[in-house]
Formats: structure tokens, C-alpha cells, sequence
């Protein structure tokens, strides 16, 4: 059975392949944020991002609405919004004062609480290859990052108080994901992140230059693509099982680094990287073994 095949007949190596995608997309949304820099409150430029995003994502809300959401659904939005928003602040402010690689080695500590989780409130099974990607890719962060803990940043402590938050964000998504569309969770995230972010720009608030608004765009479209991707891949896999590739923003990150901004890439870096593109790997190859099996008729079965 070829590799189409397999994707066409299996949710589970979908999940996969949009997850790979929205590592991509967060990649190029991390390399335009550290192109701004720190001239840019972070506040400011996280609320731009996402007042951006609304309106990208707006009209496919408006031509996908089911009409109000009940309460629960209504408390899990808003309540999305406000860890998200706090979340992708601390992100931005980190972004622009430490390396691409280390601060998303340091958002690594996120998957572990997404499948931890996940495990807790969502019921979903954590069979041991899945268990083992997850360690393996958190191993492979702390290889990186265990120079870099010696001297505490606080871009590295924003990072490190981000990463729980978005642990959070994640499992509320895949929460929604059970009665809401793609469009409308990316949606309402959007609107909800930039009425959170909205009073802190506004204290924080100095006039952006064209270029700034211009970046800032092309961000809003990635990252608004990457979201939903993300959305997507919830949707088709357990988290437990897409989780672990993301791990490959990473390296994707690293790549970015040295080629564009001329950041340094310690020994650590590379074996921390080759660490998590093992266990992406394994996870991604496991995966499609047991749809292929899941979908090849036993002898009894031929028989009969």
C-alpha cells in the first residue's frame, strides 16, 4: 500500500502530516517575530499579530457559524483566550532576547503537560512508543538547553512560564475539537487573544512603522495558518501521537538560526537535535506500521 494510500485511509498519519505542516508554519512565524526584535513592546506586537489574525479568520466564521455556543463551550473559548493570550506575550517578549533554538527547546516543557493532560482529562491512551517519543524529545531539549541553564534570562523564564499556558491552550483546543469546526476555534482564539492582549497595547502603545505592520501581516497569516493546521491535526489524531512531531520545530528552528540570523550552533544543539528527529521519526514510522496492518485483511478474513 503506498504512502497516499495509507494518508487517504488513515486519520492517524493525517494528524501527522498536519502536525509536520504547522511546525513549519510556527517556524516562519518565530523567525519573523526575532526579525522585529525588541524595539516593539511585546504586547503590542503580539495584539497586532492577533487583530490581524481576526481579520483573516473572520469571514470563514461568519460562513461557518452555528449560532451561539452553550456555556460550556462558551467557558472553554474564553478561558482558551485568556491562558493563550497571557501565554503569547511572555512568548513574543522571549523571542526578541534569546536564541530561535533555545527558546523553542525551553517550549518543549509543553508536550510534557500536554500529555500528561491529556491522559488526565481527555481519556486518550498513552501506549508505550508514544510515552517513549515524548521522553525522547524532551530529552533532546534539555540537551540543548543545559548550557544555557547556568545563567538564568528572563527571556528564558518567560519562556519557561509560556510553555504551561500553551500546554493548557492545546488541550482545550483538542477539548473543542469534539463539537467545533476548525474555523471556529481558530476564530474565536483570534478575537479572544486580541481582547485579552487589548489593555496592556493599549498602556504599552507606540506608533508601529510600515515595515513593522508589514511583518506583523505576513505573521498573522502564518501563524493564523498554523493554528489551524494545528486545529486540523487535533482533529484527525490523539495528541499524544502528534505531539511528539513537533519536536521537528526544532530543528527547523536551529536551521533558521544559523542561516539567516547567525546564531551559533553548539554540539548540544545538534545532538539534542538529532535526539528529537529520532523520536519524530520512530513515532511517524510506528504509525503508518499499524495503519497498514489495521488495514490489511487477515487470512481469516480473506477466507471468509
Amino acid at each position: 500500500m503506498s504512502v497516499t494510500s495509507s494518508l487517504r485511509n488513515s486519520t492517524t498519519l493525517q494528524g501527522i502530516a498536519w502536525m509536520v505542516l504547522t511546525s513549519f508554519l510556527f517556524v516562519g512565524m518565530t523567525g519573523i517575530v526575532r526579525h522585529l526584535g525588541s524595539d516593539m513592546p511585546a504586547i503590542e506586537a503580539a495584539f497586532i499579530r492577533y487583530f490581524l489574525g481576526s481579520l483573516i479568520i473572520l469571514p470563514m466564521v461568519i460562513r461557518h457559524w452555528p449560532g451561539m455556543p452553550n456555556k460550556r463551550n462558551t467557558r472553554l473559548f474564553i478561558s482558551r483566550a485568556l491562558v493563550h493570550g497571557v501565554g503569547v506575550m511572555l512568548w513574543f517578549y522571549a523571542m526578541a532576547r534569546i536564541p530561535i533554538a533555545e527558546v523553542t527547546a525551553i517550549g518543549y516543557v509543553a508536550p510534557i503537560f500536554v500529555t500528561i493532560g491529556a491522559a488526565f482529562f481527555l481519556g486518550e491512551k498513552l501506549q508505550f512508543r508514544r510515552i517513549g517519543g515524548v521522553i525522547a524529545g524532551f530529552i533532546g531539549a534539555l540537551i540543548i538547553l543545559r548550557p544555557g541553564f547556568q545563567e538564568i534570562q528572563l527571556g528564558q523564564l518567560a519562556q519557561l512560564c509560556a510553555a504551561p499556558l500553551f500546554a493548557i491552550s492545546f488541550l482545550i483546543a483538542k477539548k473543542l475539537t469534539g463539537t467545533q469546526s476548525s474555523s471556529m476555534i481558530v476564530g474565536m482564539l483570534s478575537i479572544g487573544c486580541t481582547i485579552t492582549l487589548l489593555p496592556g497595547a493599549i498602556i504599552q502603545w507606540r506608533a508601529p512603522t510600515t515595515h513593522e505592520l508589514a511583518w506583523l501581516s505576513l505573521a498573522a497569516v502564518i501563524a493564523t495558518s498554523g493554528h489551524y493546521t494545528l486545529t486540523r491535526a487535533f482533529q484527525a489524531a490523539p495528541i499524544t501521537v502528534t505531539q511528539p512531531l513537533g519536536f521537528l520545530q526544532l530543528v527547523w528552528a536551529a536551521i533558521l538560526g544559523v542561516l539567516v540570523f547567525g546564531e551559533p550552533l553548539d554540539p548540544f544543539v545538534m545532538i539534542g537535535g538529532a535526539v528529537i528527529v529520532g523520536a519524530a521519526t520512530y513515532i511517524s514510522h510506528r504509525e503508518l506500521q499499524v495503519s497498514r496492518k489495521a488495514q490489511t485483511p487477515s487470512a481469516i478474513e480473506t477466507k471468509i
